[in-house]
């Protein structure tokens, strides 16, 4: 997984879109009343307590501490703990596992499928929202030509972005029946005003130019801005080029 030191007040504040687009995969995955449901890489917590909400009974883990304290603090009364979604175990057998906007961190989807396998009960499901085939792929297309143009080598790309077949294989591979697959296309509005792409590079793309110096990284979020602006600014707004995937899937009975 890619090692993000996640600010956790830039998260609230200027990019609340990445769990306010999860609220549909809610409706997909139409929890029940006295579910047992995990809440995989759940943030500062705002999608776990909806689902809470519904009566099932959640825990929202992530790998991150700054947002399991946040998410705590947000939401005193619900479950949360660190955990690595490559190697997470629970007790309770779980009717269904969610995850919104966190996959494309994991270049491990394998071991991921594997424990979310373990983790279900036979028949539940699994329901999960990613960056897809091709998601922003003008930025990433931008971030590696500035970079490697100005003498800083290849960049190590942190996402995993596969396309529906890729990752439907790999959940059939470990008994997970799909049952619902779909790839689109989200032009995905940033925070409004200039700073809105150089504050998303900065939370969500800080791995490219983390070996950088402050100067240089500067410079060079400069100059991807000065390449996107034509393409991905209009009337004072960033939009993204966001491909999501959106799955659902089943535990095979036997």
């Amino acid at each position: 997984m890619a090692k993000n030191n996640w600010n956790t007040v830039l998260y609230e504040g200027k990019h609340e879109f990445v769990w306010k687009y999860g609220e549909e995969v809610i409706e997909l995955l139409a929890p029940q009343p006295g579910e047992y449901i995990l809440d995989l890489g759940c943030g500062t917590g705002q999608l776990t307590d909806k689902i809470a909400a519904t009566r099932a009974k959640v825990t929202g883990i992530d790998r991150s501490k700054e947002m399991i304290i946040k998410a705590k603090k947000n939401y005193p009364q619900l479950n949360f703990a660190v955990a690595d979604a490559t190697k997470f175990t629970l007790e309770q057998p779980l009717d269904a596992v969610f995850s919104n906007a966190v996959l494309h961190w994991i270049k491990r989807p394998e071991a991921v499928i594997n424990c979310i396998q373990q983790a279900l009960k036979p028949g539940g499901r699994f329901v999960a929202q990613f960056g897809g085939k091709d998601g922003v792929k003008q930025i990433l297309q931008a971030l590696t030509e500035t970079l490697a143009n100005s003498g800083y080598g290849v960049a190590t790309n942190p996402w995993y972005f596969p396309s529906i077949g890729e990752y439907t294989s790999l959940l059939e591979k470990h008994g997970l029946e799909v049952t619902y697959a779909h790839l689109f296309d989200r032009p995905t509005p940033l925070e409004s005003g200039d700073a809105g792409l150089p504050n998303w590079l900065k939370m969500f793309a800080g791995s490219f130019v983390s070996r950088l110096s402050t100067e240089e990284e500067k410079e060079i979020i400069e100059q991807v801005v000065t390449k996107l602006k034509p393409i991905l600014y209009s009337d004072g707004i960033w939009t993204a080029d966001y491909r999501p995937i959106r799955i659902m899937a089943v535990k095979c009975l036997n």
